[in-house]
């Protein structure tokens, strides 16, 4: 079991998700089968949003998408200063969705799109840090960038967050692992990997006990399973969505991962 986080995490880590679907009811029931999340209760004050929790610590969150909103996982880095990372986007290429929120004693945030278009947002911790649960299951054990220009995505992402990059050729010849300074990697990117066609979009990965049965438990949830359970060196994953159509990733970790 990962040590459970109690402190900020370093800026730019991603730290956060949270999911925009239009039933929250029916997707705690499904995530709560899939991943086995408890929930806290929907806060009015900010729409409904409620927490996922594995043992009381926070996993992701869950909002009410407003309408034309579609249903998906929204990837969060943190920073120090969200009105510099602001800054940082705009002279990258990047877009801002509306300007910098405060979300009350919790922290503040913006939501924004890199220059090949993919949706991620920004986290600086207040009284909520972020995930408290990770690389076990029910906590989020790595997430991807399929980007349509992944050396321009290096290139932007160096420049707001600071990331470096090492190539991890098994995954193909644009694929390479982030990583802050010298640290361990906190995430991949890449190219589109097979899905030209698509935009650009973050991948978020959840870690299971067992990938079959979440498998199972995506398909009787009412889910969708889009690449079934395969073996990697790093663990078995599959690709699904919730029965809105939101995607996410699972892999049941080795020792090694």
């Amino acid at each position: 079991m990962s040590p459970r986080r109690t402190t900020p995490w370093p800026a730019g880590t991603p730290c956060w998700v949270d999911l925009i679907t239009p039933d929250i009811e029916g997707a705690q029931t499904f995530y709560a089968a899939v991943l086995g999340w408890g929930f806290g209760p929907g806060d009015p004050q900010y729409g409904g949003y409620c927490l996922a929790e594995v043992d009381g610590a926070s996993a992701a969150g869950i909002a009410p998408a407003r309408e034309g909103m579609t249903p998906a996982w929204t990837l969060y880095m943190g920073s120090d200063d969200v009105d510099a990372t602001a800054a940082a986007i705009i002279d990258g290429g990047g877009r801002l969705q509306g300007g910098v929120m405060e979300i009350g004693p919790m922290g503040r945030m913006l939501v924004a799109n890199d220059p090949t278009g993919a949706q991620f947002a920004v986290w600086e911790a207040g009284g909520h840090i972020g995930v408290g649960v990770h690389n076990e299951p029910g906590g989020l054990s790595w997430e991807d960038l399929r980007s349509a220009d992944p050396d321009g995505a290096r290139a932007f992402y160096a420049d707001v967050f600071g990331w470096s990059y090492q190539p991890l050729a098994m995954a193909g010849p644009d694929y390479a692992t982030i990583h802050l300074g010298d640290g361990p990697p906190v995430g991949g990117l890449g190219g589109m990997m097979g899905m030209d066609g698509f935009p650009s979009h973050w991948i978020v990965y959840f870690a299971v006990a067992d990938t079959d049965a979440a498998v199972a438990a995506t398909e009787a949830g009412g889910g969708f399973v889009l690449s079934p359970g395969f073996d990697t060196e790093f663990g078995r994953m599959a690709a699904l969505t919730d029965p809105y159509g939101a995607a996410f990733w699972v892999v049941q970790l080795t020792g090694e991962a």
